[in-house]
């Protein structure tokens, strides 16, 4: 079983001179719930080498079980400061992908064509997608083999607009990806702000917020059988 998790390169947080990245708990507890199956897993970003980790979700605050397991795991770590790039996979060699959320996917996953594009290879061969949080942003320009937005018709969640509102980055996001998704004719659906919750439509699962990271690395399992 091999699963593709891919990672944003995207360190600035719009106009605020204030850092972001990827969140860490979308990270490791999908990690470790794949590495725990048997799974080999590989780690990719659209610049490769080093991702950019959101200092707020190393805040004390925002750790997991997880996230103290990592911080003890050299070689987890070590892939991280050495991610493949997205031009260097390829979706034949894989039997799924995850992508852990964090405000930084809006900026590049969303509008990545190597991102777009793997993701449209996937599904069409019959293999399973997973994103987290903000990561269902990168679903915004991909597309349904009849050229419709991917997302229209599929039961979808992300972060929602009250979670945005909460953290007070609505203004500052390039984009809400509840708003997204509805936009691109999903139905989207939530539960509570911070409570885990997950939709599965056919090989799509998306999960709402970073206590949903670990249902939805369970669900795309699975999904794999």
């Amino acid at each position: 079983m091999k699963i593709l998790m891919i990672l944003t390169s995207h360190d600035q947080l719009g106009n605020t001179g204030q850092k972001t990245g990827f969140w860490l708990e979308e990270f490791a507890a999908p990690y470790y719930v794949f590495k725990d199956a048997g799974a080999q897993i590989t780690v990719a970003s659209p610049q490769g080498g080093q991702v950019p980790l959101d200092p707020k979700s190393d805040d004390p605050a925002a750790q997991t079980d997880d996230t103290r397991r990592f911080k003890e795991d050299p070689a987890a770590q070590a892939l991280l400061g050495n991610t493949h790039k997205l031009k260097e996979v390829a979706a034949a060699d894989f039997d799924a992908v995850f992508y852990p959320g964090g405000h930084g996917p809006l900026w590049d996953l969303a509008e990545d064509p190597l991102s777009i594009a793997l993701i449209e290879t996937m599904l069409s061969a019959g293999k399973p997608v997973a994103a987290v949080c903000h990561a269902p942003g990168v679903l915004r320009r991909v597309k349904a083999p009849d050229g419709t937005p991917l997302v229209r018709g599929k039961s979808v969640t992300g972060f929602a607009n009250s979670e945005e509102e909460a953290v007070g980055l609505t203004d500052v996001v390039p984009f809400l990806v509840e708003d997204m998704l509805k936009e691109n004719g999903g139905n989207y659906s939530k539960g509570g702000d911070w409570q885990p919750y997950v939709a599965s439509d056919g090989l799509l699962i998306t999960g709402q917020n970073p206590a949903s990271s670990k249902p939805v690395a369970q669900a795309l399992l699975k999904l794999l059988g």
